[in-house]
């Protein structure tokens, strides 16, 4: 896998010091406040997205048969 949640904070704190940043003008201000924005609801989505794969993970360690787990998940029942 090429993009890992450390990749992502990276990229968030990248844009964190571009908002920082004093020498912006409006204009370019404007358009980081812009890119910020959709950084985070993307960001948001990696992280529910994460979140549901873990939680499905810890199900399925708990089932003693993978009956039940959705196909969607990517958790094909009775494969370990």
């Amino acid at each position: 896998m090429k993009n890992r949640l450390t990749d992502l904070a990276d990229h968030l704190f990248a844009q964190l010091e571009r908002l920082g940043d004093e020498d912006l003008g409006n204009d370019a201000l404007r358009v980081e406040i812009l890119r910020a924005s959709a950084m985070s609801a993307t960001a948001r989505e990696i992280i529910s997205v994460g979140r549901l794969a873990l939680d499905a993970a810890k199900v399925r360690a708990d089932l003693p048969d993978q009956q039940g787990m959705p196909g969607l998940l990517g958790l094909d029942a009775g494969k370990p």
